[in-house]
């Protein structure tokens, strides 16, 4: 070997063990069985539950180069597809230690790069025989008896299998207005046929004969939450659980009389009923957000007479996170639920229920505030007599004036993208005037197209035409009809009339998870918009990877041609001269290894095999399987369709028949970026350790896309 290798082996590869070592962190967090981990921040001693790749990275010292830059990989993922960073995360390490692998064999780095790339390349080819079109999944899904509500008739199940042991007894009401009876709970009615599952889909929307009648007049008293927390429809269940010991988790948001008065099916049911199975096909276990999340796309189908209908709008979506509530008052609401401070919450009560005039400002309101590209003038220098004095008759005369435009153009109402000057914030409730900061970019947009109000920077430029029209504000009230104060902050509801916009109110009493919830949710929003958007999705519960273990084995066993003897003079350096199809085989074994870990720790965080290394034999079972059918992709679907691929589904799914999809993009652009973040660390462990004049891999294509990250 030329001296260059040895040199490469003889030292350490660090960046690659950095990989490794910060990768492993993220072992548990695999699949839809996640073990959750507490964070724990050492200056407040407060403490965080996380189940996210990029929530774990965050919390983690990334002060080496290559912790650096798996931040960034992750990063640009998240930003580009919100789901995928587990898997991404776990590839960097798996694929770190193959590369390790493959140099402490001797393997020069340029047979490593130029396998990978190809065999990476290879097998996303391969899988594309594994697409499934989504019209076709909620086809599938539609006409199965897959329930809607696997989540609650299991939870239900599991619960009155246990009360059975108790010899117990449940007090059932029939109905709202009837007495209650005692029922043994072995006479719990069986679920009925599919006909009944499409009516009684688990999305309280459904059965709404109209958009109309979710929106509650102005005046209104009643709640206008749509429950997201397992309510049916009346029509059918006709008991209801009302006492028992065993079920104390349950709120009464569950039997609101005021969410249970259903009038009829949707306009269309079979895309609605599409998309919510859909919705559980893609959630990987994530209960509260299937129902919440079915409860949006019943919403904004029945509003879609003007766009596609099989789309998810995710810019008429917003969340809001409340500590002290249980998690069962988890509910979408229309309009924009947001918390206030008490003293913000008091200007509500001068406002009658009357249509509030809104204004909307993109930006800061400080005094110091300048919009982006603002710059100040040059050479330009402000002295003052009373530098103290005058500061603060400079403060007093902007906020007096602030004040005056408000006043004069009759606002009640300013909704704010940014922060809002503590002093005018107060100046402003004195005066009754609601405002609000830290209010999202597309809430404005939401606010802006219904009352017709046009968003400004400062409030000097604000006109009568900016000013809106129709908004209403109000407590926020749960599911039973009480308006919540949870202390120190108070939740409020802006709604207008006609506006698209659903505010996902997600509950808890425990504060470390707060940010979980929210991830959670979001992370199953985006599944579905990118199933949506894509119009196809990957077969789940892991039959691509083993599609691509299956792949890389036949390409590994084929005979390695001879070699080149024009091999050296084709390239300049001894490096790229190395005969790469002498090393084609190990590099491509290297290559399945992290697929193969990836499938081993799945099956074992799901419980589904005792040990990883009984979880290897498996899926060597299923390999020779495959190859010996002689079409591995048909094998694969054939257990894929029989829920055997990790024996027996994945989760909560199991006992359902619901089978479990990925999404195409998101999955394969976390493989790519794994493979090219641990390419790129590699080539600049070896020109460290070599020497860039040693090194031309540099120049590789893979290097060059990180330069932009």
């Amino acid at each position: 070997l030329p001296m260059a290798f040895r040199d490469v082996n003889a030292r350490r590869h660090i960046g690659l063990q950095q990989l490794s070592s910060l990768a492993s962190t993220g072992r548990t967090l695999l699949g839809p069985m996640k073990s959750h981990k507490f964070i724990v921040d050492e200056s407040t001693n407060q403490s965080a539950l996380i189940c996210s790749a990029v929530r774990l990275i965050e919390s983690l010292d990334l002060t080496t180069a290559a912790g650096q830059l798996l931040n960034e990989t992750i990063q640009a993922h998240k930003k580009e597809f919100k789901t995928g960073m587990s898997t991404l995360l776990f590839l960097v390490g798996a694929w770190s230690n193959a590369v390790v692998e493959c140099l402490q064999q001797n393997v020069p780095v340029s047979a490593i790069v130029s396998v990978m790339s190809e065999g990476l390349s290879s097998c996303c080819e391969r899988v594309q025989c594994l697409q499934i079109s989504t019209h076709d999944v909620k086809k599938e899904l539609c006409s199965s008896r897959v329930q809607p509500n696997a989540f609650k008739s299991k939870a239900c199940q599991v619960e009155c299998d246990s009360l059975l042991n108790h010899q117990d007894l449940l007090y059932f009401q029939k109905d709202i207005s009837a007495p209650e009876e005692v029922i043994p709970v072995n006479s719990c009615s069986p679920q009925g046929d599919d006909c009944n599952f499409n009516k009684c889909l688990v999305s309280p929307l459904v059965g709404f004969g109209s958009v109309a009648s979710l929106v509650k007049p102005a005046g209104d008293k009643s709640s206008s939450v749509i429950s997201g927390s397992g309510v049916i429809a009346s029509s059918c269940v006709k008991q209801k659980l009302t006492h028992s010991r065993h079920f104390t988790s349950l709120g009464k948001s569950h039997f609101s009389s005021q969410q249970a008065s259903f009038q009829g099916p949707s306009a269309d049911p079979c895309e609605c009923y599409g998309l919510g199975h859909l919705a559980m096909a893609l959630s990987h276990g994530n209960q509260t957000g299937v129902k919440l999340l079915q409860s949006i796309a019943v919403y904004q189908q029945e509003r879609a007479e003007y766009r596609d209908s099989s789309q998810l709008n995710i810019t008429e979506i917003v969340t809001c996170s409340l500590l002290g509530l249980p998690e069962s008052y988890s509910c979408v609401s229309l309009g924009f639920v947001t918390l206030v401070s008490p003293e913000q919450a008091t200007v509500i009560k001068h406002f009658e229920d009357k249509p509030l005039r809104i204004l909307l400002v993109d930006g800061d309101l400080k005094e110091q505030y300048r919009h982006l590209g603002f710059k100040r003038p040059c050479n330009v220098r402000t002295i003052l007599e009373h530098p103290d004095l005058q500061a603060g008759r400079t403060g007093d005369t902007w906020l007096s004036r602030m004040l005056d435009i408000l006043v004069s153009f009759e606002v009640n109402l300013v909704l704010v993208k940014g922060n809002v000057c503590d002093s005018l914030m107060d100046r402003c409730i004195s005066s009754r005037i609601l405002v609000i900061s830290s209010v999202p970019w597309n809430v404005l947009c939401a606010f802006g197209e219904v009352t017709g109000a046009q968003p400004v920077t400062y409030l000097t430029q604000l006109k009568a035409s900016c000013v809106g029209n129709g908004a209403q504000v109000e407590l926020w009230e749960a599911s039973d009809g009480r308006a919540m104060d949870l202390g120190e902050l108070v939740p409020l509801r802006i709604n207008v009339r006609g506006i698209p916009l659903l505010t996902v109110v997600l509950t808890t009493a425990v504060a470390s998870k707060v940010q979980l919830l929210e991830d959670q949710f979001w992370t199953l929003v985006y599944r579905l918009h990118h199933a949506l958007k894509d119009g196809k999705v990957f077969p789940g519960e892991g039959a691509v990877e083993l599609l691509c273990l299956s792949h890389l084995q036949a390409l590994a066993e084929q005979p390695v041609p001879p070699a080149n003897k024009k091999a050296g003079k084709e390239f300049a350096s001894p490096w790229l001269a190395a005969p790469v199809a002498e090393y084609k085989s190990l590099v491509l074994q290297a290559l399945a290894s992290g697929w193969k870990r990836y499938l081993s720790v799945l099956m074992w965080n799901m419980a589904k095999v005792p040990s990883e290394l009984e979880a290897c034999a498996l899926v060597d079972h299923y390999l020779k399987e495959a190859a010996d059918c002689g079409s591995p992709p048909a094998y694969i679907l054939e257990l894929f369709r029989r829920g055997d691929v990790l024996r027996g589904g994945s989760g909560p799914f199991a006992d359902h028949g619901l089978r479990v999809y990925d999404n195409v993009a998101a999955k394969t652009e976390a493989w790519r970026r794994a493979l090219d973040l641990v390419l790129l660390v590699l080539q600049t462990d070896a020109e460290i350790i070599t020497g860039p004049k040693r090194n031309q891999l540099l120049n590789s294509p893979v290097s060059s896309e990180f330069m932009f990250l």
